[in-house]
């Protein structure tokens, strides 16, 4: 049977300087639904990538004596060398100065033109450089831009125009879909705060900048952001491009959008209008996810308050810093990025709760059984209970997984690992040592190591360089989602790895 096909995206970020935990945030989450699913047999395309034109990038290139592209390049070199540090599994990388997708942005600007859904006229309004937006007046807080608090700009330009506006009613329909965006708060915001207050025209080209893609037939305008970067979900695929679209009509329609809650309406409104004129099916799901802050404030490049996210990662190590990305943030919501908080969570849930679970655990089998595991199966009904809240797991962990709560899924995960702890507590293995009870010892020990194989295998969508040590450790290679909807894979009379800690305490 064919694998169930499943594509993911993340927004394209915007490459004006380094990239800040907030982008990690985004794509660590991804990367997560990623591998669950592909843990899962899918067949996953994970695309992510850079949105690179634009007027703050010209001027930010100009500010240091570089063409665009020079200061582009070394951003996105440092880019992709962050998600290496973070493990991220993409499956593709876009530019939006790659040469398939500056041709496949001509062509469907040319295909929206010669269908009447673009047109010539001239834009009057307010601009942030920083954020790249256009607000009204009614936007502006304190006459500043909403989300920069920066100075904006009246421009007046010529410009093309996109008939957002034709297919109001047809966004308002699809917003009705339960599960089209979520949270549901956010469908309430898109429909309250535009669509109830009606859609103008959507500019998208300009002529106060250079740094773009050229409309082909009108060399002084270039292809303004929406038409730019939302595509790119088109063209990652080969959609217009003139190459190979196979990879189109394998994964389009997208599975889920993962975006953050401040770049809603361009993915719930516009990114649908884009697709109706074009006659594509839409994506079957956008999540927008809360943003994680630093002292009540959103992670800005504008604001410049963050610093390089490799800092956290060489004192704290990779999978604790995915943890706690994961962890903390109730998915949806805004969450608190501190760096006490991320020393609490690797030392309690990490340190403690897995990693001296494990060390423990391998230490007391090597003591009394020369590393060498048997279920002997002489059991008490404090086993059923563990050995029932293992097998349940799957279950759970799939449910919070379909609704993208990657926070619950690990909280239900920690759960079961607590309960192994405790259970250690109840059955006190050194006391049955003491009284020669070995049969009874093999059982518990065995049962513990085989809750932890089978919790590592969840895990290894979350934190995967600790899932691989875990297996090492156990020196099992029964590490396949099939293999955690029934307990005892591990098999008698196996001798166990060498024993390490996961995680020294900080």
């Amino acid at each position: 049977m064919e694998n169930k096909k499943f594509y993911i995206t993340t927004p394209i970020y915007y490459p004006s300087a380094n990239f800040h935990i907030g982008h990690c945030y985004t794509t660590i989450i991804a990367d997560a639904i990623a591998r669950f699913k592909r843990l899962q047999g899918y067949d996953v395309f994970f695309l992510t990538g850079t949105d690179e034109h634009g007027l703050k990038i010209e001027n930010k290139a100009k500010e240091v004596n570089k063409t665009p592209k020079e200061y582009v390049d070394e951003i996105v070199l440092d880019a992709k060398d962050l998600w290496k540090s973070l493990g991220i599994s993409y499956d593709k990388f876009i530019r939006t100065t790659d040469d398939y997708h500056v041709k496949a942005v001509s062509n469907i600007f040319n295909k929206l033109y010669e269908k009447g859904d673009i047109y010539k006229g001239y834009y009057e309004g307010l601009y942030c450089t920083p954020c790249e937006s256009f607000w009204t007046s009614k936007d502006l807080i304190d006459g500043c831009c909403p989300d920069c608090h920066r100075e904006v700009k009246k421009v007046k330009e010529e410009a093309y125009f996109f008939k957002l506006s034709k297919y109001e009613d047809r966004i308002r329909k699809l917003l009705d879909n339960k599960d089209f965006l979520l949270p549901e708060s956010r469908k309430n915001e898109m429909i309250n705060n535009f669509l109830d207050k009606g859609l103008d025209d959507l500019c998208v080209s300009r002529t106060s900048f250079t740094w773009g893609i050229p409309v082909s037939f009108d060399k002084s305008h270039v292809v303004y952001v929406w038409l730019d970067a939302l595509t790119n979900y088109l063209t990652a695929l080969g959609y217009e491009t003139g190459d190979d679209d196979s990879l189109f009509k394998k994964y389009w329609p997208c599975d889920l959008h993962l975006v953050g809650k401040e770049i809603v309406r361009f993915h719930a409104i516009i990114w649908p209008a884009i697709l109706m004129a074009l006659d594509l099916p839409f994506p079957k799901q956008i999540f927008a996810h809360g943003w994680l802050k630093i002292n009540g404030e959103k992670i800005s490049k504008s604001l410049g308050n963050y610093k390089d996210p490799r800092e956290y990662i060489n004192t704290y190590g990779v999978d604790a810093v995915r943890y706690f990305a994961l962890r903390e943030v109730p998915f949806g919501n805004d969450g608190s990025f501190d760096e006490e908080y991320l020393k609490q969570r690797r030392n309690t849930d990490l340190c403690n709760t897995l990693g001296n679970l494990l060390n423990r655990t391998i230490a007391m089998t090597y003591k009394y059984f020369d590393g060498v595991i048997t279920n002997t199966k002489v059991n008490e009904d404090i086993d059923k209970d563990l050995i029932d809240s293992v097998t349940s797991l799957k279950e759970i962990v799939e449910n919070d997984m379909s609704k993208y709560n990657v926070s619950l899924a690990l909280e239900d995960i920690f759960n079961v690992l607590k309960a192994c702890n405790k259970y250690i507590d109840d059955t006190m293995p050194w006391n049955l040592a003491k009284l020669s009870n070995y049969d009874r010892l093999q059982t518990v020990l065995y049962n513990i190591l085989e809750s932890i194989r089978i919790c590592s295998i969840y895990l290894s969508a979350f934190i995967p360089d600790t899932s691989k040590a875990i297996f090492k450790q156990l020196n099992t290679d029964k590490t396949t989602y099939d293999t955690t909807s029934k307990f005892g894979y591990l098999e008698d009379n196996h001798k166990l790895g060498d024993g390490s800690i996961l995680f020294e305490r900080i």
